[in-house]
């Protein structure tokens, strides 16, 4: 691989992460092959009113602080004494008193289809005396602060000048891609590339051996990267094969967006606490149940740590004597966590397990679309059994009669994973799945810290990216494609069928151009249009112009639509434009999809916007 001329000094890898954010950064001047001088941005936050502290992890939290409620100061960071948003680890601490002004999984909305991602929509249940904010605004909070904290420590290297990864989902469908990149430039993030995030924590695995990483490996191996967040979990599948006499790693498959992770834990575990209390003629609201959620995320930490107390305290706050006439006091215990995570979230299941599915009712709340399913392991069966062919095209044969692919080696990333119960339990119900279809047991890669391992291996990427260190090959994980209505006559209450045209291939990758199908449509210009899209991560096979009249519901799935109003370039608003299609991944690593007409240079851009119909 060719090296990349760069005036950065430093290689620097941002987490934006549901529960917490990250910064690590390599010297670049000070790197030199796969000997990396590497660090992990220690970040100052206010933790308390009026208490500065510096910690690793910046808590992706943002509170709306009452007017009258802070002295002034109370929230003061070394670069800004009175910064307009209160964020970190003493919004977390407020917003646990008084959950209807806190601002949190912004990353989940971020990626969530059905609301107006730059509206003012958070929270979502605060009264209307408390000013929200969007979703896009507070992840640009986020990222400013991580900006801040980097130019405050490195004054002679600005953050603007620096080579940053900012990681992803491995899920993220391209529009949301798109809005956190939009978010990372509108906050200063000039020089900025994406990287999924199970990739990411396989570059730290990579950079903590020092080089030795091909002595824990071989032909043939199949990584499973299991990545249980705050927000979202996560698998990737990334093979081992031979490439000129040399290992080489590459991205075989990712899995589909899940919104499960910790926050759904740390529910789960209020309903815990609040059932307990009920039983003790204690009843409590919603507004009382939210900081309880909040109190239990704590408790769970300690819990699950190294060394766990047997029982952690609780407090309820109260409202007023006419709710429930004083503070709540009670306790989560070691075995109430562990048997409510384990057995409801990790439970021992086959590999033909499906993960379950209920009627949705026809009226719900607007909130975040979470898994039906709360049990990762059922959602991990299915991954693996879609995926049964996914290393073919690398010559790795399948055991015969085998139901799904097998796994030789796991690495665990996410703050739920830190404990190990958890990750032994995955472990076990993984390897029972292997020894039923007669397969060795999987092994486990020791990995770095959980909680900094995806800002540690974007910035790893951002050196090797360079020329400097190991690069996972993988290109875009899942084949694209447009939805084109077909034409037919008008019957009533029939909707022209749509069929699914493949724009970009499995696997193209970034910084490069598809071959342009085929077919030629029409484009409507000058006026609101909405493209639908779809994408399959097991229909490796489809090129560009491939055009499916019908397929299985577990085969494609249906991204959010991207609504546009494409100029007229001189022509008419409603005309229809002879085109052809082209896609290509940008740099950054996002899909742009382009029209070009049968007559006339000009190029059509879909732009990935946001805009809610």
């Amino acid at each position: 691989m060719s090296e990349k001329k760069t005036t950065a000094s430093y290689a620097i890898g941002v987490d934006l992460g549901t529960t917490h954010c990250a910064l690590s950064y390599v010297d670049l001047d000070l790197s030199e092959g796969e000997e990396v001088a590497q660090q992990v941005l220690a970040l100052p936050q206010a933790v308390a009113p009026g208490e500065l502290e510096e910690r690793m992890l910046l808590p992706s939290f943002l509170y709306l602080p009452h007017p009258q409620e802070l002295p002034p100061g109370a929230a003061a960071l070394p670069w800004n004494p009175t910064p307009a948003y209160v964020v970190g680890e003493i919004a977390r601490r407020l917003g646990a008193q008084t959950p209807l002004r806190l601002v949190s999984s912004a990353k989940s909305w971020l990626c969530h289809p059905g609301v107006d991602r730059k509206g003012a929509i958070l929270p979502t249940d605060a009264p209307e005396e408390v000013s929200r904010l969007s979703p896009f605004a507070a992840s640009v909070q986020y990222l400013a602060h991580l900006r801040d904290a980097w130019n405050h420590a490195h004054p002679d290297a600005p953050f603007g000048e620096q080579d940053v990864v900012l990681t992803v989902p491995a899920s993220f469908d391209p529009a949301a891609r798109e809005l956190t990149a939009e978010a990372a430039k509108a906050a200063g993030y000039h020089r900025l590339t994406l990287l999924e995030e199970p990739q990411s924590a396989l570059y730290a695995w990579i950079e903590q051996t020092h080089g030795a990483w091909r002595e824990h490996v071989k032909v043939g191996d199949v990584i499973l990267v299991v990545d249980v967040g705050g927000g979202t979990t996560d698998f990737s599948l990334i093979a081992v094969h031979e490439k000129e006499g040399n290992l080489a790693l590459e991205r075989v498959a990712v899995g589909e967006h899940i919104l499960l992770g910790g926050d759904n834990m740390d529910l789960a575990l209020a309903y815990v606490v609040a059932q307990k209390l009920e039983g003790q003629g204690k009843k409590l609201d919603a507004w009382q149940l939210r900081a309880l959620t909040h109190g239990c995320r704590h408790a769970k930490e300690q819990l699950l740590g190294d060394h766990p107390p047997e029982a952690v305290p609780l407090v309820v706050p109260s409202r007023g004597s006419k709710l429930i006439g004083g503070t709540l006091r009670t306790e989560l215990t070691l075995d109430e966590v562990r048997r409510t995570l384990l057995e409801g979230f990790f439970p021992d299941v086959t590999v033909d397990a499906k993960p379950a599915s209920r009627a949705r009712g026809a009226l719900t709340q607007l909130g975040l679309p979470y898994a039906q399913d709360a049990a990762v392991t059922r959602h991990l069966a299915a991954f693996l059994s879609r995926q049964l062919g996914a290393t073919a095209e690398l010559g790795f044969p399948s055991k015969e009669g085998a139901r799904f692919l097998h796994p030789t080696a796991i690495l665990f990333n996410g703050g739920v994973l830190k404990a190990s119960a958890i990750a032994d339990r995955v472990t076990k119900v993984l390897n029972a799945w292997l020894g039923a279809d007669g397969a060795p047991e999987a092994r486990v890669l020791d990995g770095a810290d959980l909680d900094g391992a995806v800002a540690r291996g974007a910035a790893y990427y951002g050196y090797a990216r360079l020329g400097g260190g190991v690069r996972i090959r993988g290109g875009m994980a899942q084949a694209f494609y447009v939805g084109v209505e077909t034409a037919m006559p008008a019957v009533p209450g029939i909707e022209p069928p749509v069929h699914a045209l493949c724009v970009a291939p499995f696997g193209l990758e970034e910084g490069s151009t598809a071959p342009s199908p085929p077919q030629e449509l029409g484009l409507v210009v000058g006026e609101p249009v909405r493209f639908r899209f779809f994408a399959s991560s097991v229909r490796r096979d489809d090129v560009p112009g491939a055009l499916l009249e019908r397929w299985r519901d577990d085969e494609i799935v249906e991204l959010g639509a991207i609504e546009a109003e494409l100029p007229t370039q001189g022509r008419h608003g409603g005309d229809v434009v002879p085109v052809r299609l082209r896609a290509r991944v940008s740099e950054l690593g996002t899909l742009v999809l382009e029209a070009l007409p049968r007559q006339g240079d000009e190029v059509w851009k879909v732009e990935l916007d946001v805009r809610e119909a």
